[in-house]
């Protein structure tokens, strides 16, 4: 069957970007296509829960620009259809004077930004969170959560109802111009979109496209609270985040359903699915072990890894990142629970891809670096993708 676009990867972003086009282009014919047999089984359905505000992001760039926009729509598409979301905002907590002058930095970008942000000193830092440790920090009230799993699979009704179709169990194994192949079938096409996520790079290499940058997996470990000590964290609490290290910390996450999340750190993962510490995949890591992107990255950042390392093999090192924001926490309080991986786009230089990362080139638009705050940002990024059909 011909189809006016087809859509491979079916996360957050590949479906909110099929919607978009639907309602871009009504009548228009779309297929997505997931190697799956559910809909967001990777970033999407792993991730935090977070509807994040767009404190960090640099001003101008994609992700300000569509995180900020993308959360409020993301707010008013749960509003419409019912589903599960809370604005419960969020500190930012500065342990020691060191943190401090970073912290001005985080205020000021907010408010560069468009956000209401609001200085705390100790006091106010505990009526927002009463257990919390800090000498100063910031509200940021915009800040809320959802279940992500649950916008995806209203959108998958969405793109149903409009005329659209979802495959799942579709592995797409061959990208050509004007051609998509699964395992077992193929699909003439106007229009390809690259949403694949952990794969996306080698998607494009596939479609003759450089990438220009390599995905590295880092798995990023969460515990989560025992239910009898959930009272320790109100909403979501963070760190000031190390303006040398590309990953914002351990932090506590209270998600929709009442449970709080722990962390996550940020490890490199031996597989591009690598959910497990013992989970080795020989490609990946033989890919990740001779890009001399990832060497230089390594030794750029070395120390902040070894500490990374250390809390993925210590649960006492990691209980003590937590205590230095909620000092209750101990490691009784704690039990492990389902790890994500990031898909993180390193340049050959060794630097991260800092922006989401989206090129288009004839009949086919890739993107390529998709990383937080990405499903804050999905519904601004599927209608940005749909509008650049119209220049084809």
């Amino acid at each position: 069957m011909k189809y006016d676009v087809v859509i491979i990867g079916g996360g957050i972003v590949g479906m909110a970007t099929a919607d978009a086009v639907l309602t871009q282009r009504p009548g228009s014919n779309v297929l997505v296509l997931e190697k799956e047999t559910k809909l967001c089984a990777h970033q999407t359905g792993r991730n935090s829960g977070v509807i994040h505000s767009g404190i960090y992001y640099k001003p101008g760039s994609y992700k300000a620009r569509l995180c900020t926009a993308g959360r409020e729509a993301m707010y008013a598409f749960c509003e419409v259809h019912g589903i599960a979301h809370e604005r419960c905002g969020k500190v930012i907590v500065a342990t020691e004077t060191a943190e401090l002058p970073q912290l001005e930095k985080l205020r000021v970008r907010g408010l560069e930004n468009g956000l209401e942000v609001q200085s705390l000193g100790t006091d106010e830092l505990r009526e927002h969170e009463p257990h919390v440790a800090g000498i100063a920090g910031l509200w940021v009230k915009s800040t809320g959560i959802v279940d992500y799993k649950a916008v995806v699979a209203k959108l998958a009704d969405l793109v149903n109802q409009k005329g659209g179709e979802v495959r799942l169990g579709a592995r797409v194994c061959q990208v050509s111009a004007g051609r998509v192949e699964t395992q077992d079938a193929f699909f003439e096409t106007d229009q390809i979109i690259n949403c694949a996520g952990l794969h996306s790079d080698r998607m494009a290499r596939m479609a003759g496209t450089d990438p220009g940058a390599q995905i590295v997996p880092f798995r990023g470990e969460y515990y989560q609270l025992s239910p009898e000590k959930v009272n320790l964290v109100k909403g979501l609490i963070y760190p000031v985040p190390d303006p040398q290290f590309p990953f914002l910390g351990v932090h506590c996450t209270k998600m929709i359903d009442g449970s709080v999340h722990l962390g996550p750190n940020a490890v490199l993962a031996f597989a591009r699915e690598g959910y497990f510490k013992t989970t080795v995949n020989p490609r990946d890591l033989a890919e990740t072990l001779t890009f001399g992107g990832f060497w230089k990255l390594a030794a750029r950042h070395w120390r902040s890894g070894f500490q990374e390392i250390l809390r993925s093999l210590s649960r006492a090192e990691f209980v003590r990142s937590l205590q230095r924001l909620v000092p209750e926490i101990t490691e009784a309080d704690v039990i492990p629970c389902a790890a994500g991986v990031r898909a993180q786009a390193l340049l050959d230089d060794g630097s991260l891809v800092d922006d989401f990362l989206i090129r288009q080139e004839a009949g086919i638009i890739h993107v390529l670096n998709a990383p937080s705050p990405a499903a804050t940002a999905s519904l601004e990024i599927g209608k940005h993708i749909a509008s650049l059909l119209k220049n084809v």
